[in-house]
């Protein structure tokens, strides 16, 4: 297979080309394998319409074949428990005291990051890792190349299963403030995406460099982390209003499924009807709590994102939010439709400060739910944005609606 693929590559070198101006960032989505087992197959065949999205698949997936491995054991800060095993990170949004000599207690500054918070690397390492084991994996899982899934197994194997790297399941001390608290619940958005490591183990499956054994750690270290989200002293997180109890949610449901608790899964995604979409989602399709932060696009967005994850798990399992609506019309078609105007120009937004980014993460999950909504202003609002760049890894993942 992997010889075929490279034919597919060398011959097509005007796809290849295109694939190599970088496409923008796709967000996060719920393998469907069902639906990628179907474009492996047509790039088997010879189909050419994947053909950018796999090359640039390819090129990012070399490039990480020298990255890592992650370990929070790596870290020079030492948690308050004295062991580097812990995870630790501090509150991005809060910085020292101006009224105090030693700057002690720190105060916040929404949105904006205090670059203090590199020197607690384990953030960052857990973003690294979970993205670049999932990269790997979705290549191996097209290619057959031994090479990515190697690779993808160290990182998992020194995160979550070898005794002198892995992580305790745990995030006591996630988005600690210095001179108020070690840690705090809302440091279980650090991790938000654990989401991609179930899928990771899945599109891994079969490779030589995967083992039985392997599979088993890494979701017996998941059901012990599910665990201390649900049942330990910071499960406050899911009590929250805004983006946070909404992340807090997708790792529940993402965590109970790959361990076998779907009724677990299924009473969280069914709760997320009355819990998050009425709640956080105005009429209007506004979403007030992230609105009125500083960044009120990004998050909106950010959140957005949170619940499309939930309603593809929906999918999975029976629960509908996709078409779930209040009597009052809150939806997420409505905070869909509330976006719709700024589907190619955010300049017109009109919370807080004009947004930093474009429109591009929009439409990217205006093309993940496309194939959910079909109603004249949903397909409209599709047919003014540019078309899907041929390199995205949408393509590979998501069936998407065509365009008129």
């Amino acid at each position: 297979m992997r010889e075929l693929v490279t034919i597919l590559a060398v011959s097509l070198t005007s796809v290849v080309a295109l694939a190599q101006d970088a496409p923008p960032t796709a967000p996060d989505v719920v393998v469907d394998f069902a639906y990628v087992s179907t474009v492996r197959d047509a790039l088997r065949s010879g189909d050419e319409r994947f053909a950018p999205a796999l090359t640039y698949l390819r090129d990012q997936a070399d490039e990480l074949l020298e990255a890592g491995p992650y370990s929070v054991v790596d870290k020079q800060a030492v948690p308050p428990s004295g062991d580097k095993h812990d995870y630790m990170s501090m509150g991005p949004y809060w910085w020292p005291n101006p009224d105090t000599p030693d700057g002690l207690p720190y105060v916040r500054r929404d949105g904006q990051t205090n670059p203090e918070r590199r020197n607690y690397p384990d953030s960052s390492a857990w973003q690294h890792m979970t993205g670049e084991s999932h990269t790997l994996a979705l290549a191996y899982y097209f290619t057959g190349d031994e090479r990515y899934a190697e690779h993808a197994a160290l990182l998992l194997r020194t995160w979550f299963i070898d005794a002198d790297t892995r992580m305790n399941p745990n995030l006591k001390y996630g988005q600690a403030i210095p001179g108020r608290v070690e840690g705090r619940d809302i440091g279980i958005i650090d991790t938000r995406r654990v989401h991609l490591v179930p899928d990771t183990l899945s599109l891994l499956a079969g490779s030589t460099h995967w083992k039985e054994e392997d599979d088993a750690g890494v979701r017996a270290w998941l059901g012990a982390y599910l665990d201390w989200l649900v049942y330990g002293d910071y499960r406050t997180e899911g009590r929250k209003r805004n983006n946070h109890a909404t992340f807090y949610d997708v790792q529940v449901v993402s965590l109970a499924i790959a361990v076998g608790e779907d009724e677990l899964a299924r009473d969280t995604l069914e709760a997320v009807k009355h819990r998050r979409i009425a709640t956080q989602i105005q009429p209007s399709g506004e979403q007030p709590e992230e609105t009125a932060r500083a960044d009120g696009w990004s998050y909106t967005l950010f959140n957005l994102q949170a619940l499309c994850l939930l309603a593809q798990y929906g999918e999975q399992l029976g629960v509908d939010l996709w078409g779930f609506e209040t009597d009052d019309d809150r939806s997420i078609r409505r905070a869909f439709a509330y976006l719709e105007p700024y589907v190619v120009d955010v300049d017109d937004w009109p919370h807080t400060r004009k947004p930093d980014r474009g429109p591009e993460r929009l439409q990217s999950l205006v093309y993940l739910a496309s194939s959910e909504y079909d109603d004249a202003a949903w397909v409209a609002a599709i047919e003014r944005m540019p078309p899907v760049h041929p390199a995205s890894r949408l393509r590979l993942l998501v069936r998407l609606r065509e365009r008129a």
